[in-house]
């Protein structure tokens, strides 16, 4: 990969609001995705990331699920472990979309032990929806709580104690 195409992808993706949001400004962006994607080698994981990325931002689950799939097949994981953890939180979230949400949590517990990033809050935040949409909303508010417990500015430890009785109940967290 290249750093020119990849500066490119980022202004198309920072253009993304430029674009109205009536189906034939989103197919015109999804059209500069794929031209995009038509410059690199056949078989990049890239290509179907970014056309993933691009189908989702538009509003279509369905159609960025196997595209997804086909990045994480392609390998993405071993050129960018990045882009394959986004790839895996937004496949999830697309998998949840599509009555899918069981698949979804498969795809991101394991992402709980996973070398800790900037995506972290963002695997916990997704996860907690595909909890919620399969009725377990005290693993999910657990999860959310959390996730916020740390940029509180004050209250973090009563709230990541609340956080873990929501799923382990018993004693009352010091305040």
């Amino acid at each position: 990969m290249n750093k020119d195409w990849e500066d490119r992808v980022a202004a198309l993706w920072d253009r993304f609001d430029d674009y109205a949001e009536t189906e034939s400004d989103e197919a015109r962006f999804r059209a500069d995705v794929d031209a995009l994607v038509a410059e690199l080698p056949k078989g990049s994981p890239y290509g179907p990331f970014e056309q993933a990325c691009a189908w989702d931002s538009t509003g279509h689950s369905d159609k960025a699920v196997p595209l997804y799939r086909e990045a994480l097949e392609l390998g993405l994981a071993d050129i960018s472990p990045y882009k394959a953890r986004r790839t895996k939180i937004q496949l999830a979230s697309s998998l949840r979309n599509t009555g899918q949400a069981a698949e979804g949590v498969k795809l991101l517990e394991p992402e709980l032990d996973a070398p800790s990033d900037e995506l972290d809050d963002a695997v916990r935040a997704t996860l907690a929806l595909c909890l919620s949409s399969l009725g377990r909303d005290r693993e999910a508010l657990s999860l959310a709580l959390g996730a916020l417990a740390p940029h509180l500015p004050r209250y973090q430890r009563s709230m990541a104690n609340y956080a873990r009785l929501l799923v382990e109940p018993g004693e009352q967290p010091g305040a």
